[in-house]
């Protein structure tokens, strides 16, 4: 099923299987009578972007009661301003709640799920847990169709993001410091497009690792964006810059953070019929590979993004983490890559050889990457196209 960091194939002692949320469709693995259950992880962007943390935190915190009530009143034309866009978001809440408890998935990484910035304030975590996810939802995510069961899970972390933290720099070259553009990651306000995760099994939580602070520079072969586009209709090259020139000047390419969220290394305890395992889960939501306006800075920093994996699950040494560890990934261990990486190894804005890279590396799990066992979406089928990657990619356990 796949190859461990020497690249010697031996037998799964856990069967895996994978779950593409976005397209509510699921892989499926033939079991086997030497292996467990299988063990599903998912990936789904939420899109839970609200203009203010604390909107998504009052949505959250909307008891079950209350929703019916408004969700009714929606149903029935009652409502209107504030109150008809309030019961829109309850929709759609309820709706990501029904694709997840439609899919079960033992763990699952929530982009988009905007937090306080630091990640500490989980309370809206908890409320999405207790007010929808403990209830069974509607399969149409209004009143009717299929009554879901609910679906619990014990375990929950939520991720300090570089998402609206403000950099003190002019990032985007305007003239001012102010956000959106000069935050670390784009962003109206910190926490906005955060990510977090969710699992039934235990987190080591003492072995969680992020690389929110990871200097741009300090990634092998990292280049300073430079301005390249120089005869555009559209964008103008900032005044006293021109044709060539660096985008960062010196002291802000040294504090440049490479994360336009975070990178997060989680390890989550597996039992297995050879004892306890740990998966590491490798989380991220790269840039998109777009909004450039006279450089390819958000192309070439979505390149980055996904190549710190590439190196991470290698081992290199140069990596440092928030709280000063170094190295990569330790050699044999079980990883999951996963998140929206927006990125395809066949179309879109972003540099396809990198993904590609990823997708291919020996250390990883080919069936569950380029195999039988990708995930698939029928809404890419139905678009006639794939736009970005929301990426799975599984080691065995061994």
């Amino acid at each position: 099923m796949g190859m461990t960091m020497k690249g010697k194939k031996h037998l799964l002692s856990l069967l895996i299987s994978t779950t593409l949320l976005a397209g509510c469709a699921q892989t499926t693995v033939t079991k086997n009578k030497n292996v467990q259950p299988a063990f599903t992880v998912a990936a789904y962007n939420l899109s839970f972007d609200r203009g203010t943390f604390s909107q998504l935190t009052d949505e959250l915190a909307t008891s079950p009661s209350q929703q019916h009530q408004l969700v009714f009143a929606f149903q029935q034309g009652m409502l209107s301003g504030d109150n008809k866009q309030r019961a829109e978001k309850i929709i759609q809440i309820r709706n990501v709640a029904a694709a997840i408890q439609a899919t079960r998935p033992h763990v699952l990484m929530m982009s988009e799920f905007n937090n306080d910035g630091t990640g500490d304030d989980t309370q809206a975590l908890r409320n999405f847990q207790k007010n929808y996810l403990s209830v069974g939802q509607f399969s149409d995510g209004l009143l009717g169709g299929e009554r879901l069961a609910p679906l619990a899970y014990p375990f929950g972390e939520s991720f300090s993001t570089n998402t609206g933290l403000n950099s003190g720099y002019d990032l985007d070259n305007n003239g001012k410091v102010a956000l959106p553009g000069d935050a670390w990651g784009f962003g109206f306000y910190h926490g906005q497009y955060a990510f977090a995760v969710l699992s039934q099994f235990e987190i080591d939580r003492e072995n969680i690792r992020t690389f929110q602070q990871f200097k741009w520079k300090d990634l092998l072969g990292a280049q300073i964006p430079t301005i390249t586009n120089c005869d555009s209709e559209r964008y103008s090259i900032p005044d006293g810059m021109k044709c060539g020139d660096n985008w960062y000047s010196d002291e802000e390419w040294q504090q440049m953070r490479l994360s336009s969220k975070n990178h997060v290394d989680v390890p989550v305890i597996i039992s297995t019929n050879e004892g306890d395992k740990a998966v590491h889960l490798l989380m991220s939501h790269p840039t998109p590979p777009v909004f450039d306006t006279v450089t390819i800075n958000n192309k070439l920093r979505n390149r980055d993004e996904i190549k710190f994996w590439h190196d991470y699950i290698d081992g290199k040494p140069y990596f440092y983490d928030d709280s000063g560890k170094n190295g990569g990934l330790s050699e044999g261990a079980n990883f999951v890559i996963m998140g929206d990486l927006n990125a395809d190894p066949d179309a879109g804005d972003g540099f396809t050889e990198t993904i590609g890279a990823l997708l291919s590396h020996p250390s990883v799990n080919q069936q569950a990457t380029t195999g039988q066992f990708v995930p698939t979406s029928s809404g890419a089928v139905s678009a006639m196209k794939v736009k970005s990657v929301v990426l799975i990619i599984l080691t065995q356990l061994g």
